[in-house]
C-alpha cells in the first residue's frame, strides 16, 4: 500500500475546474518575461514505479506544487546482448503517458524529452501531438532527437544513416502539417501530399519543438531551427555553458533571438547522495539540498531556462528491480524538497 494512501487512492479523473488557454499561454509568458528559473519534474515512466496511480499522482502534485513542467522519455527496447542502465530496460510510451497526466492536470506543461524522430512517419506523429496538445488545452512542448540505439532503429524499420538530416527535415514537416489548410510538404525523406489536416493544435503556429543532441552539429541544429535544446542525462553540467553558447551562437548567426531560445536541463538529481567526477568533484545536483539548491542557480546564471527533475534516471528510482514503494518515498520527498512554490 502506498504511504501516501490520500495522493494515490484516486484514480485519474478530470478535474473540475477549467483554466482557459489564454491564462496557461499568459502564465508561460510572464515567466519568459522575468527570466525565472522554471522547474519541472520527470514523471514515473520507467522502472518499478512507473504505474498508473504513480503517474496521476506526481502529476497532480506536481502541479500542486507549482512545477511548471512534467517530462517523459522514449525507450523502445534494450537488447539481449548488451548492457544497458536500468531505467531502459521498462520504459512506459511517452506520448500516451502524457495524454494521461492531461487528464489530471490543468496547468502544468506536459513535455517529451525526447522522442527519435526517425522511427515516426511524420504525419502519425503530428497527429499524436496535435491530438496531446487539443486535450490538454495547448500546454505541450515537443522534444525530439535523432536516435542512437542501432537495434532501435532495425527494430522501427528505418535507417540509422543521415539521422540528423532526417530529423531537421522531420521538424520542417511536422510545422507544414501543423499548418494552414491545405498542406503540402515535398522534401528528401518526407512527403505529404496536398490534404486537409485537421484538427490542428491549440497552440498557434504551432506546439514548441525542441531538440536534444550533445554534438556540436546537433547543438547547431537546434539553434538554427528549434524553439530550445534539451540537455541529455550524461551531460556535464559542469559545462554547460559551452553547449548553451554553441546553441545560442548558431541561432544568431541564422538571423535568430538567441534569447529566446529556450535551454532545458534534464536534471538527474540525487538528494543526500553526492556523486563525484574522475577528478574528485562533487557532480552537480547531487548531495545535499542546500547545494543541489546552489546549483541550479548556477546553471541558471549560465543560461539554463528549465531544470526538470528526473527521477528516473535516478537507479534507486528507476529501476524495474527496486522496491516502487521504497522508489515512490524517495521521489516524493525529492518532489517536497524542492517544491517551486514553498
Amino acid at each position: 500500500m502506498c504511504r501516501h494512501e490520500k495522493m494515490c487512492a484516486a484514480g485519474p479523473g478530470i478535474r473540475r475546474r477549467a483554466v482557459s488557454v489564454a491564462a496557461i499561454a499568459d502564465t508561460a509568458e510572464v515567466t519568459r518575461e522575468r527570466g525565472d528559473l522554471t522547474l519541472g519534474f520527470g514523471l514515473p515512466v520507467a522502472g518499478s514505479w512507473a504505474r498508473p496511480e504513480h503517474v496521476a499522482m506526481f502529476a497532480r502534485r506536481a502541479e500542486e506544487l507549482g512545477y511548471g513542467s512534467l517530462w517523459t522519455f522514449q525507450r523502445l527496447l534494450a537488447p539481449a546482448d548488451g548492457e544497458m542502465p536500468p531505467q531502459y530496460r521498462s520504459v512506459l510510451d511517452p506520448v500516451v503517458s502524457l495524454a494521461y497526466a492531461a487528464a489530471v492536470t490543468e496547468r502544468v506543461r506536459l513535455g517529451t524529452a525526447i522522442l527519435n524522430a526517425p522511427f515516426y512517419p511524420p504525419a502519425l506523429l503530428a497527429k499524436e501531438l496535435t491530438t496531446v496538445d487539443v486535450l490538454s488545452g495547448g500546454r505541450l512542448d515537443v522534444g525530439l532527437g535523432v536516435g542512437w540505439l542501432p537495434e532501435e532503429f532495425t527494430a522501427a524499420g528505418v535507417s540509422i544513416e543521415r539521422r540528423g538530416a532526417r530529423t531537421a527535415e522531420f521538424v520542417a514537416c511536422l510545422r507544414a502539417l501543423w499548418g494552414d489548410d491545405p498542406v503540402e510538404f515535398h522534401g528528401k525523406f518526407y512527403e505529404v501530399p496536398r490534404a486537409h489536416v485537421e484538427p490542428k493544435p491549440v497552440q498557434r503556429p504551432y506546439p514548441p519543438v525542441l531538440l536534444g543532441g550533445a554534438a556540436e552539429p546537433a547543438l547547431r541544429r537546434a539553434g538554427r531551427i528549434a524553439d530550445g535544446w534539451i540537455s541529455g542525462s550524461r551531460h556535464d553540467l559542469s559545462r554547460i555553458g559551452e553547449a548553451i553558447d554553441t546553441v545560442r551562437g548558431a541561432a544568431a548567426e541564422a538571423g535568430r533571438d538567441p534569447d529566446r531560445v529556450r535551454v532545458v536541463v534534464r536534471g538527474v538529481l540525487r538528494l543526500d547522495d553526492e556523486a563525484h567526477d574522475e577528478q574528485g568533484r562533487r557532480s552537480l545536483l547531487t548531495g545535499a539540498a542546500d547545494q543541489i539548491r546552489g546549483d541550479l542557480d548556477r546553471l541558471h546564471a549560465q543560461g539554463v531556462t528549465e531544470v526538470f527533475v528526473d527521477l528516473n534516471f535516478n537507479p534507486r528510482v528507476g529501476s524495474p528491480d527496486v522496491d516502487p514503494n521504497a522508489s515512490v518515498e524517495l521521489a516524493h520527498r525529492v518532489l517536497e524538497t524542492f517544491a517551486p512554490a514553498g
